[in-house]
Formats: C-alpha cells, structure tokens, sequence
C-alpha cells in the first residue's frame, strides 16, 4: 500500500523526485472560471456577489442577509456545549500566548556621526480571513488566523465563511466570538475573495487576505495578489517523521493517519535507518486502518503519496528532510536535540515521542497555517510579522549628514544620476 525507498536503491533520487512533485496546479478552466467571477464582481459589486453565493452555495439569499451579526457568533457561543466551549477558549489562550512573543515593535538608534536610524513597526489596517464552509468545520482556523492580526493590532477583521444550504456551523461562528472577529459574511469561493480585494458596498475592500481554501480560492488569491497581500497558496497537508527504534510503531502509524486523512492528496512520510522498525509501522498500519474512520481516504493518501524511507543513520535522514522541507516534521528519535541544528528547512518541528503534529493543529499554541509543496526553503508558518508592516526612519540633521551625503554624492555620479548627486551635495554643502 506505500511506497518503500531506499536511499541506496539505484533510481533513488528520481523516485523521491516524483514523490515529491506536486500536481495542485489549477488548469485552464479553473483559471477561466475564476478570472471571470473576478472580473464580474469587480465590475457589478454586490449584484455578481449575491448571484454567485446564491447559485454555488444552493441559497436565496438577499444581500442584507449575507452578513453574520456578532449577536449570532454569541448565540452560536452559547448553543454549542460547555466542554466544547471551555477548550476552544483554552486553545486561544495559548495561541494568543505565543503569539504575543512575535509581537515587533518600533526601534531606532543613533550612529556614530549622530544620524538617527531606525524602523517603524505599523499593522495592517484591515485584513480579511477565509474559512472554509460546509462540511469543513475548522474552528482552529479560524483562531490561527485571526488571534496574530489581533496580537499585531490589526483594526478590523474581516471573516468570510460560506454556509452552503443555509448552513451555518456554530463552532466556527463560536471560535469567530472567542477570536475577536470584527466582520464576518456568509460568502465563499473566488468571489468572496474578490469581494475582499477591490470591496463592495457590502463587504469592505481589505489590505491583505489569509486562510485556507480550495482550488478556486486559492486560485483566486493567486490573481488578487499585488491588489492585496496574501499569506500563501497552500498545497496538500505534508508530515515527515524521522524515527530511529526508540520509536512506538503504533503513535508513528497513527501520526501518519492523522495527516493522511485530510484528503488523497496529502503526504505522510516516515524516514528510518532501522529496517526492523519499517517493518513493524506497516504492521501497526495493517492492524489500526481498519478502526479508523476515514480509512479509505487514508488508504488511498497513503497510496498516493506516501512512502517510507530507509537511509543510512540519522544524519542521512536529516539531509533528506532538508530536501523535502516539509510543512510538518516529527523528529520521533530519543534525542531530538541533537538533530535540530542540522535542520534547515520546515515549516513546524515536533520534537521527541510525545509531541504529535495534531497537537500542534489545534492548540499546542505556534501557527498551523504553514508553508507547503517545499515552499519551508523560503517563507515561514503565519504569524504577527504577517499583519505588521516596517517603515524605514532616516533622520539627518545639518552636521551629520556629511558623514553620508558624499558617498551618497559618488555614488549617485557612478551611475549617471546627477539629480540625485546634487541632491545630496546641497547638504553637503549648506551651513
């Protein structure tokens, strides 16, 4: 049922390679269709953005009753049960907490020639999440993403959720109240994304926009981005556990159930140098499928796009983690420690036997929102620095600016910019 590696095999670096390519690229008529609805929202507003919801979302809706009042996230805190309730409030305090240690704040200092320098930390204005709706039902979403533009001091938050059939699902809603949602509409898809980057009359046009989607949405925030920021286009869920025989077989099994169930698409991984434990994961697997729920969602991820590796030593594996830079990277080995220098590319890492991922899902307190499809080379998982933004500060006065104005002066000549040469040479010169 999955694939087996061997770092040694002949034809190994091009297995991997397939196994890691990734084929989440919308086609021609996704692009169409989403480019369209852009367009057609753009240009009529809250007319294209009714008829969207009403015929993708099986409504008949007015536009009035597209938003969400904050009378309704209470209700909706209050229908759901108290333990339920209790947790979701825990789970936001310890991502507040955390997320609290991000915050940036201003700074400047004085050079030697006494030039002020420095850097002014500003949030965003207003920001727009996206939720998914329907069956989906992510609450943790909802507190990842809206907990940091919180904590940056983002003024006004903006949520989307589509509600399919009039369907509005009271843990969202609920963890909507516990985060702090200014806003939210019952809209989804490519048009409540274009709804959030030029604004309607109902919806107010926001500066950046963040949460996870399917192929549409993430289409569309491909298209809107330079209107709006955005926070990523995430691909399928990816865990790579690294494992040596101190490992349980069955917490490794079930670790990578946990990200195999997402959807088909989703990777799980396991890299080992010890054959014997390879060989008892697949026996655990065997035995634990069965019980699960989405068996056959996991069966065919596992399939897809899982594989387990067999390498050489620890070392080795690391070296492998560094090529995949997976979103998530369980190090089950009995010194974690020793291994986390060597890492340079993930998105989240879960150190030791008992740090699951899925406990980094929900409330473990970093961000679940993380980079995907080997994008860990280069961006980081969501957080407060994604809902501020830095200002430079240059403050020069009559005698210090000497110190810098005639290298300034030379260098602008060396490439031919005289304007801005004698920019600089007036200060030079004056008294």
């Amino acid at each position: 049922m999955i694939k087996h590696l061997d770092i040694n095999s002949e034809g190994f670096d091009s297995s991997l390679k397939s196994l890691l390519s990734s084929s989440d690229e919308p086609d021609k008529s996704v692009l169409d269709t989403v480019s369209q609805i852009i367009a057609d929202v753009r240009a009529r507003g809250d007319e294209a953005l009714l008829e969207y919801t009403n015929r993708f979302d099986r409504r008949s809706a007015c536009i009035e009753s597209l938003e969400i009042s904050q009378q309704d996230l209470e209700s909706a805190l209050e229908r759901i049960p108290e333990t339920l309730r209790k947790n979701l409030e825990h789970a936001a305090k310890r991502v507040r907490e955390f997320h609290d240690k991000q915050r940036q704040t201003t700074w400047t200092y004085e050079d030697d020639a006494g030039n002020v320098l420095g850097q002014k930390v500003t949030p965003l204005d207003r920001v727009g999440v996206y939720v998914p709706g329907g069956k989906a039902a992510y609450p943790s979403s909802v507190l990842m993403n809206v907990i940091p533009a919180h904590v940056a001091g983002v003024e006004e938050i903006i949520m989307v959720v589509p509600t399919p059939d009039d369907e509005r699902n009271d843990l969202v809603l609920a963890a909507a109240a516990i985060a702090g949602v200014h806003k939210v509409f019952s809209i989804g898809g490519a048009q409540a994304v274009a709804a959030l980057a030029y604004g309607t009359k109902l919806v107010p046009k926001v500066d950046k926009i963040v949460g996870p989607g399917n192929i549409y949405v993430a289409t569309a925030k491909r298209q809107v981005f330079g209107v709006v920021g955005i926070d990523m286009i995430a691909g399928p869920s990816e865990v790579v556990i690294v494992s040596d025989s101190s490992a349980n077989p069955d917490w490794v099994a079930m670790d990578l159930f946990a990200q195999a169930e997402h959807d088909e698409e989703a990777s799980s991984i396991l890299i080992t140098p010890d054959e014997d434990f390879i060989e008892a994961v697949e026996k655990s697997i065997e035995r634990l499928l069965p019980e699960m729920e989405r068996a056959e969602i996991i069966k065919a991820s596992l399939s897809n796009n899982g594989a387990m590796i067999k390498v050489d030593d620890l070392k080795q594996a690391i070296e492998i983690v560094n090529i995949i830079a997976p979103e998530h990277l369980e190090l089950a080995v009995s010194d974690p420690d020793a291994l986390l220098g060597d890492i340079r590319h993930a998105g989240a890492i879960f150190m030791g036997h008992y740090s699951a991922e899925s406990l980094g899902d929900y409330c473990a307190g970093p961000n679940h929102v993380l980079p995907t499809a080997r994008t860990a080379r280069f961006s980081s998982p969501l957080g407060v620095y994604d809902f501020q933004k830095q200002s430079s500060i240059i403050k020069c006065n009559s005698a210090s600016v000497k110190e810098i104005a005639e290298t300034a002066s030379a260098l602008a000549r060396g490439e031919g910019l005289t304007a801005h040469a004698r920019s600089a040479e007036f200060r030079l010169n004056s008294k």
